[in-house]
């Protein structure tokens, strides 16, 4: 999410329904809380993901989003409280009255089954009456590869292999069966390229999301060799660490000896030119600022 934030918006799109443009500011918030027990103690809680748009007009929407690998009877719970104590935080206290908003939460499932539901729902029992909200519920496996590329949920690529999960047994065993696996992930990396050359992401993003995938896959396919070195292979081979950070970090570093070197430089030759006013010889300036006798005589 701090890698790729622009990834973010086509997200939240399609899972609150929102229209939101794509250059809106995303901020990130905490991601814990600090919930207050009966008995006076506290514990923590740490939701996947914690942040706000700020839209055109500077109206704000907030948002947690939790993702989830399978079915947890706590998650709900998890979710209340978090939000709840979000809501808490922020409120507005006026004249005896305290006003709390609760943000937007939503899941994603990188497994599911038919029982997985579209929306989970909180209710709240008040002695003014009942309030309810959905919690709505995004699965990868509901999602093909052609539908991501399409909606433009480029965030959810790197899990795109768990569609693939319950085959892994027969990818393993089966050369034929692994280079159908292996297209798939040429398909993969040609509708990735392609968003790149059409300026839809960067480089950077592209990297990045090759990264993340190989991490997915390294995770949940540790027994499957021929699995991993297949797609890892289609994917540019084995990713030692996160790349495309690593690019970008490196950009900024040389961008500022570049900056200092020049600098440096023009601080010289401002030196210089004070040198010359005083009536130093070519000589001595050299001596003094280290620059080229070249430089010095177009002074």
């Amino acid at each position: 999410m701090n890698d790729c934030v622009r990834l973010l918006i086509p997200l939240i799109n399609e899972i609150f329904g929102k229209n939101y443009s794509g250059d809106e500011q995303i901020i990130f918030r905490p991601n814990e809380h600090f919930i207050n027990q009966q008995d006076g103690k506290e514990q923590k809680r740490i939701t996947d993901s914690s942040f706000s748009i700020i839209s055109h007009d500077n109206s704000e929407e907030k948002f947690i989003f939790e993702c989830q690998s399978t079915d947890d009877d706590t998650l709900l719970i998890r979710i209340f409280e978090y939000i709840t104590q979000e809501a808490l935080d922020s409120g507005n206290i006026t004249k005896y009255k305290l006003i709390v908003t609760i943000p937007n939460a939503a899941v994603l499932f990188l497994r599911s089954k038919k029982s997985t539901p579209n929306f989970m729902n909180i209710v709240i029992n008040t002695p003014g009456g009942s309030v309810s909200f959905d919690v709505p519920v995004m699965k990868i496996q509901s999602y093909s590869l052609q539908q991501i590329f399409d909606k433009n949920l480029l965030f959810l690529l790197p899990f795109y292999i768990f569609n693939l999960e319950k085959n892994f047994p027969l990818y393993e065993a089966s050369e034929e069966a692994l280079e159908n696996l292996k297209k798939v992930y040429v398909d993969f990396m040609d509708r990735l390229e392609k968003e790149v050359t059409e300026g839809h992401i960067s480089a950077y993003y592209r990297r990045t999301i090759l990264d993340m995938s190989k991490k997915v896959l390294e995770n949940i396919a540790t027994k499957y060799k021929n699995v991993q070195k297949g797609v890892n292979d289609i994917m540019g081979g084995q990713i030692l660490e996160h790349e495309g950070k690593t690019i970008y970090n490196a950009g900024i570093k040389e961008g500022i000896a570049v900056g200092e070197e020049r600098w440096r430089r023009e601080e010289k030759l401002d030196t210089a030119r004070r040198l010359r006013q005083m009536g130093l010889s070519d000589n001595d300036i050299h001596q003094a600022t280290n620059l080229s006798f070249d430089d010095i005589r177009i002074l």
